[in-house]
Formats: structure tokens, C-alpha cells, sequence
């Protein structure tokens, strides 16, 4: 059995407090392949509650701690903290008023006014319902800056440049010419190891095993796996399968009236897949103002294809901290049949679920991860920098 977590010392300008990483460097050693086992039940041996703990965590992942941050949740996004460590400056929800001097950028709501020098502002993000004056307008474009908005749900909808002005085509063009594999791999490993450890916790609180026999070998393998794999085929196999038994197995932890058996695609049939949606649509909105503000294409995926592809690629290894964890402690503890209602052809979250549900997610949503990550992607783009992937 390997050791547990090791822990490193910070490392500046890299990830937040807690994170752990997965880097395209610490991707060693490989198993063998693993095929499904019988349908019995995985028991948990008297005494030996540690015993997956320590399996789960048994690679070497450092955890870094560095940037210090706060959230301040009040809109479907998870944060309004306009933190002026990004190039980029996101504005968030509703009610704001953004104006600006010569000097500097100016965002009120209510009695909270904060205050950017206009110079460090590259790109103003703005999204929901604000009041923009045209000063805001005026001295940004004159600044050089250029300015998106975005729908409720994180959808660019138009923008604004200075005359003149060309994006940063470098980023784009970069992310056009970067090999797939050396940021799909780390992606996908990291994906698999979040949800192993989500399901360590689920296991350790069920009261019962929730894995039957070979299933969580046949897991393991497959990250490993996954480290020694040199084809985009491969890992996206791999990445799927393991996706789609970790919702299988999420479905055992959950009531069995609620219906949910895995994850579907729409129309969702039961409440937990209606769940999952919205957790999803909104992490899905949060990343992708970051990846616009980045100058990065939410199209040009690694690990993932198609439209919203790169978007995608990000939240992966966010989605079971961020997201799954407190749909999971919805469907166990707070829903009830009350709260939904399923028909033949759909299934509707009732107003009340759905406002609590967004409220828990804005808080378990971490915006300041989100834009690290996506700054990492892009110092790997252009600055050929370490890629690490941010996802505990």
C-alpha cells in the first residue's frame, strides 16, 4: 500500500488554499487493464473502516496553498468577490452600478462601492442585470480595455473594443496549436481521482458498502491506466466509462424512490438528474466567463469535443467537490416528494428546491479556484509553464 497525501510547501501564484493537484509532471506507472467484476457486494472488513481511505489516497498528490480568498455569494454565480488578481474583472448577479473615472474603475451595490485603477482592468465581464454608465464605457475603451456581457446564465452575448483594438489572438492561436494529450491526460486523471475521493466520503458515512466486488479495483486501474495512456481515444474511453460507473454507484447512497439509477441526458425522469443539470449549467456558467475573459476559445476543448468543449474540460475535475457533493446531501436529506414533480415525459423541480439548491451551490461553487485554473491553462499555452490541474 502507498503512503497517504503528502503534503508540500506553498508554491506562489499556483492554487488555493486546500487544493490538491494533479501535474502533467507526477503522471508515472500504470496498471493493468481492469474489467468489470461480479454483482456482489464489496463488504467492508470489521475494524478496517481506514482501509479505502488509505487505498483512495494512496498517490502521491501535493497540496499547495497560496491564494487567500473569500466568497460572497449572491447570484446564481457562486461569487461577487471582484478580486483584481486576474486580468480580467467579472461582475457578477444583479443591481450593480459600474461607472468610472480617468483613473479608475467603480462598482457599487448598495452600500459596498470597491474601486479598480482602470489600468489593470483588461477585460470587464459583465454579468446578469447592472446599470453600465457610459463613463464605465468611455474611459475603459480608452484604457484599452475591452468589455463582454454575458446572460444570467454565463452565455457572452456581445462585447465592446476600442477602435482598433485586436483581441489576444496569441492565446487563441496557441490553444489551436497545443497537443491535446498533455492537458486532456492530467484532466481526466484528476476527474477520476475527485470523484474517488467524494466517494470515499459517501462510504465512510453510508452505513453500508456501496461498491460491488471489483469495482473499486477495476477504478483504480483505470487511473492508473489513465497516467500510461498515449492515445485521445484511450483516454477519453476511459474517462467515460469511469463517469458513468461513479454515478452508478453515486445512485446507491441515494433514497430508491427518488429513481435515480445514472446520469442522463435530457429530458431528465427523476429529481437528481434535474439537480445535477443545475448544479452543472451553473458551474458550466461561472468557468465560461473566465475562458472569455482569458481570451481562451470555450470551444477548442482537450479532453472534450464540440461546442462549450474546453469549458467542459475545466469543470471536470471540479464538478464532485463543487457541484455533486451538495446535490447528493439534497437528494439524502433535504428533498422531499413535495418538492418535485415527475411526469411521463419530464421531471419539474419545484421553486422552493430549486432557490435553496442554487443558494447551497453558490456557496460550494469556488469562483477564485475556477479563475486559477484557468490562468494556469493559459501561462501552459503561452509560456510553456507546468500544467497542474486544481480539484480538491
Amino acid at each position: 500500500m502507498r503512503g497517504m497525501v503528502r503534503r508540500d510547501s506553498p508554491r506562489s501564484g499556483s492554487t488555493l488554499p486546500g487544493s490538491q493537484v494533479f501535474s502533467s509532471r507526477n503522471l508515472s506507472g500504470a496498471g493493468p487493464s481492469g474489467t468489470r467484476a461480479g454483482r456482489r457486494r464489496h463488504r467492508r472488513p470489521a475494524g478496517r473502516s481506514n482501509l479505502l481511505t488509505l487505498r483512495l489516497r494512496s498517490l502521491c498528490i501535493r497540496e499547495i496553498r497560496c491564494i487567500n480568498h473569500r466568497k460572497q455569494p449572491n447570484t446564481h454565480f457562486q461569487s461577487d468577490q471582484m478580486a483584481a488578481t486576474e486580468p480580467w474583472l467579472p461582475v457578477f448577479g444583479y443591481g450593480g452600478h459600474i461607472k468610472a473615472t480617468t483613473r479608475e474603475l467603480i462598482i457599487a451595490r448598495g452600500s459596498d462601492t470597491r474601486r479598480y485603477p482602470i489600468q489593470a482592468v483588461k477585460h470587464l465581464l459583465i454579468v446578469g442585470g447592472h446599470t453600465l454608465h457610459t463613463s464605465a464605457v468611455t474611459n475603459l475603451l480608452k484604457a484599452g480595455a475591452a468589455i463582454t456581457i454575458f446572460d444570467i446564465d454565463g452565455t457572452p452575448v456581445g462585447y465592446l473594443y476600442p477602435y482598433g483594438y485586436r483581441p489576444d489572438e496569441s492565446v487563441r492561436l496557441a490553444q489551436e496549436r497545443a497537443g491535446p494529450h498533455r492537458f486532456a491526460q492530467p484532466l481526466a486523471r484528476a476527474s477520476l481521482q475527485s470523484r474517488l475521493l467524494l466517494l470515499e466520503e459517501l462510504y465512510d458515512h453510508a452505513g453500508h458498502d456501496i461498491f460491488y466486488a471489483g469495482e473499486l479495483d477495476f477504478l483504480h486501474q483505470a487511473r492508473e491506466e489513465l497516467s500510461a495512456s498515449v492515445t485521445m481515444e484511450n483516454l477519453r474511453r476511459l474517462s467515460r466509462l469511469t463517469t458513468d460507473m461513479y454515478y452508478e454507484i453515486l445512485s446507491r447512497t441515494l433514497p430508491p424512490e427518488l429513481g435515480f439509477r445514472r446520469r442522463t441526458s435530457r429530458p431528465y425522469l427523476d429529481p437528481v438528474n434535474a439537480m445535477f443539470a443545475l448544479g452543472y449549467a451553473m458551474i458550466y456558467g461561472n468557468c465560461c466567463v473566465s475562458v472569455v475573459g482569458a481570451h481562451l476559445d470555450p470551444d477548442l476543448g482537450m479532453l472534450h469535443e464540440g461546442a462549450g468543449s474546453f469549458v467542459h474540460d475545466l469543470i471536470e475535475p471540479q464538478k464532485a467537490s463543487m457541484v455533486d457533493r451538495a446535490v447528493i446531501r439534497f437528494a439524502r436529506e433535504e428533498i422531499s416528494s413535495g418538492d418535485y414533480e415527475c411526469g411521463e415525459k419530464r421531471c419539474y423541480l419545484g421553486g422552493d428546491l430549486s432557490s435553496r439548491l442554487a443558494a447551497a451551490l453558490r456557496d460550494s461553487i469556488d469562483q477564485a479556484r475556477i479563475d486559477a485554473q484557468v490562468r494556469i491553462v493559459r501561462d501552459a499555452l503561452l509560456a510553456n509553464a507546468e500544467f497542474h490541474v486544481l480539484y480538491w
